[in-house]
């Protein structure tokens, strides 16, 4: 199955409209008492910790997402569930984090967002919505229509009367989508032999934005990102290159 443009359009308001909603509950959340704790998995806090935000933050993204699941055949692969295989069932998957930066966010500083990207069955990126809970902006993007920040057309500016910068205060989501404000900035994580380095749901939603903006994406080899991996949802085995524009990242890649 090929989705159409009216359909990718359809799932891109079910994802806005999932995204908007937790969001507003992360930023009632936000600066309160939230206790949390740690996960087994990943090799650094960041990738440990979990809150009941999180929790609850992703019950409200599948109660809009899941509907779309029987009607489009769509498979599901959530940070805070069990992987259940669907992805590589069905054409395509939306990949949830319901809180990317929830160490940012139990730290009371910028750097968390929800987090929603549709992937192709074969890894590539086909919508991507994230929403920055502290600031209230709005990132979405779908291929073949465009990039919107706020609802409104965003296209890439590059600053070139600066060095390119390395952006890297928050989560991951956050951290690339600062990289697209900023027009000089790459984030990038090398690879690594232990689990870490962020996992697919961290980069499938702006993925999509770099990719359909023009602005560099990629493995730390250059290549694209394997965002349907069947050994892993981790992504430490190649690493990952986020940058406003190819000078930025060319120097940082391995070779």
């Amino acid at each position: 199955m090929i989705l159409t443009t009216d359909q990718l359009i359809e799932l891109s308001r079910n994802a806005i409209a999932a995204a908007r909603e937790a969001g507003r509950m992360i930023s009632e959340k936000a600066g309160t008492n939230v206790s949390y704790e740690k996960k087994s998995t990943g090799a650094s806090l960041a990738s440990q910790v979990v809150t009941e935000v999180d929790r609850m933050s992703q019950d409200i993204v599948l109660r809009h997402l899941l509907p779309t699941c029987d009607q489009y055949q769509l498979g599901m692969l959530a940070e805070e569930s069990e992987d259940d295989g669907s992805r590589f069932e069905r054409d395509y998957f939306w990949c949830v984090d319901p809180m990317d930066g929830t160490l940012p966010f139990i730290e009371s500083r910028p750097g968390y967002a929800v987090s929603i990207g549709l992937v192709a069955r074969s890894g590539e990126p086909i919508i991507g919505v994230v929403y920055d809970p502290l600031e209230h902006n709005l990132y979405h993007a779908a291929k073949g229509i465009g990039a919107f920040r706020n609802e409104d057309k965003w296209d890439l500016v590059i600053a070139s009367d600066r060095p390119a910068e390395h952006i890297d205060r928050g989560g991951a989501v956050m951290n690339a989508c600062w990289v697209l404000e900023h027009g000089g900035g790459y984030f990038y994580k090398k690879p690594k032999k232990q689990n870490g380095g962020g996992c697919l749901w961290d980069y499938a939603a702006t993925a999509c934005l770099f990719e359909v903006m023009g602005a560099w994406v990629s493995d730390m080899y250059g290549n694209p990102l394997e965002l349907n991996r069947q050994e892993s949802t981790y992504m430490n085995h190649r690493g990952i290159m986020f940058a406003s524009h190819a000078d930025a990242a060319r120097p940082l890649l391995i070779t």
